[in-house]
């Protein structure tokens, strides 16, 4: 089944709700999500999330660890702590970090990006994740064009920008 996106126009005012094929690659019907980011504690591993086999978009792609969109009312932050508890089991409100806006054309979305900083444990639905694993962020930027096959179409994009905001953040 289909989901439905909450949509806004230019100014942010609510547009209404479409489906995500209408959305996807429409610049026109631009939605919110949110992507949070999370490090190791020592900030030199990136933890990517394996979508299920299962999924219907872009099965068996690694992503970045937490993404969701922003439902019609809902803040950014709410958005990113209710996504850590769906997606890896993350519940309360754990200290996550504001970095940056940033435009993803392919999905028509302005992505909010937060970074937190754990270690796990992480619980994730097996019908939306496969694994989540960390990779080493040297060794992630060096060998991007080797595994870019493996990632979805949208961490292809964003993963310039996230490691430009990564790089320009201070650790905390």
């Amino acid at each position: 089944m289909e989901e439905f996106f909450d949509v806004y126009n230019p100014d942010g005012s609510w547009r209404g709700r479409f489906l995500r094929s209408e959305c996807h690659g429409n610049p026109e019907l631009i939605h919110k999500s949110v992507h949070v980011v999370v490090l190791d504690s020592t900030g030199t591993k990136i933890l990517l999330q394996k979508r299920s086999h299962s999924k219907d978009i872009q099965p068996g792609k690694w992503d970045t660890a937490v993404g969701g969109h922003v439902a019609a009312g809902e803040s950014v932050a709410d958005a990113a702590i209710r996504e850590l508890a769906e997606e890896l089991g993350i519940a309360g409100k754990p200290e996550f970090f504001f970095t940056s806006t940033i435009r993803n054309d392919i999905e028509s979305e302005n992505v909010t990006v937060f970074k937190l900083i754990s270690d796990g444990p992480f619980v994730f639905a097996p019908e939306e994740i496969d694994e989540v694993r960390f990779f080493d962020l040297e060794l992630f930027r060096d060998e991007r064009e080797r595994l870019r096959s493996d990632f979805t179409p949208n961490l292809q994009k964003e993963l310039g920008d996230v490691i430009n905001i990564l790089n320009n953040v201070d650790q905390k």
